[in-house]
């Protein structure tokens, strides 16, 4: 047998190397989705600047930042309790993980019913989605279509924690499916962070 044959059969037998940059399935589809859904947020918000810059007579319905910076708080805190959770997962910190993925699941609910409460307040104002007591109805229909998006998001993350967390805790799924979790609920968190200027920051009543 000649230097190549063996050196060829050495070649053969060795284990294959796995690509340097892979990414798991899971998280590769989960970024595929966070791309795919920031285009989304990003065209709504831009097509929001632009209605809103066209239009003179825009309401400025917000006559506080109270509500709107407990809701910001309550979001970020969630994203911290995310994060303590995912890193208990990696340690092998099964209860401890579960639990705080649970207290992440609470602060969204408690978000969600913030928000809903201030849903509330501005139709109880006479506030719908095509007109308001303020100005051109179109505020009505660009705010309930940006902040009713990015709801139905925290709704789903909520449902996805409670799942997730369980299946974590029974053994079904692992760290990597926490840390899924983790990117998608930290989107929301982040697509959040551009909301409030725009939606609510610039529409403070003078």
């Amino acid at each position: 047998m000649s230097q190549a044959d063996l050196t060829m059969e050495g070649h053969s037998t060795a284990p294959m190397a796995g690509p340097i940059f892979s990414i798991p399935t899971k998280k590769f589809a989960m970024w595929l989705f966070i791309i795919a859904d920031t285009m989304t947020f990003a065209a709504c918000l831009v097509a929001y600047g632009f209605l809103r810059n066209g239009t003179p007579d825009w309401p400025r319905p917000f006559h506080s930042i109270t509500n709107v910076a407990v809701m910001t708080l309550v979001l970020l805190t969630s994203s911290l309790t995310m994060l303590t959770g995912l890193r208990a997962a990696h340690a092998g910190d099964k209860p401890r993980a579960f639990r705080w993925v649970m207290i992440t699941a609470l602060l969204g609910i408690v978000f969600a019913a913030l928000h809903i409460r201030e849903w509330l307040g501005l139709i109880d104002e006479g506030m719908r989605m095509f007109k308001n007591p303020w100005g051109t109805g179109l505020f009505g229909a660009s705010f309930f279509t940006i902040t009713g998006l990015h709801l139905t998001h925290v709704v789903s993350g909520i449902v996805a924690l409670l799942a997730v967390g369980v299946r974590y805790k029974s053994g079904r799924y692992n760290a990597d499916d926490i840390e899924v979790l983790g990117l998608y609920w930290h989107f929301v968190d982040l697509v959040w962070m551009f909301v409030v200027p725009l939606v609510y920051l610039l529409n403070l009543s003078h």
